[in-house]
Formats: structure tokens, sequence, C-alpha cells
């Protein structure tokens, strides 16, 4: 299957975008201070360990969909090279 150039781009966004959204969210959540994330003795509440788990599966799926749009990009960028 081949990808378009706006495809590839689209999906190299996408990746880029998850890890800055999700990066903020992290330490968003790790410095929280209404107490859902933490307890008062400070350990992680349920709330925590699920939102932590999101960002987890979602910086997966992210690096994973920038790779696909980044070798998608590095394949057209071969082909328009080629005589």
């Amino acid at each position: 299957m081949k990808l378009g150039r706006g495809v590839s781009w689209f999906l190299l966004a996408f990746g880029a975008w998850s890890w800055f959204i999700w990066i903020s969210f992290v330490r968003n959540l790790t410095r929280d201070a209404s107490g859902l994330a933490f307890d008062d003795a400070g350990a992680p509440t349920g709330y925590f360990w699920v939102h932590l788990a999101l960002a987890v599966v979602s910086f997966v799926l992210g690096t994973l969909i920038g790779l696909i749009g980044f070798r998608s990009l590095r394949v057209l960028h071969r082909e328009n090279d080629r005589p």
C-alpha cells in the first residue's frame, strides 16, 4: 500500500502532536494539586493510574503512527530522486 504525501505528512504531524499533548498532560498529572491524582498521603489514586495508562498507550500509538508517516515520506522522497 502506498500513501500519498499529504497523508504521510498528516500521520507524521499526528505523531508529533500526540507526543506534545500527552507529555503536557503527564506533566500536569504529576503536579496535580486538586486531590484527584494523589490522596492526602501523597499516594497515587486510581485516577492517576488510569490516566497514566492512557498516556502510555497514546505515546506508543502516536509513535507508531508518526513512524508510518515518516517512513512513507522517506519512500516518496527516494522515488522522486530517481531519474
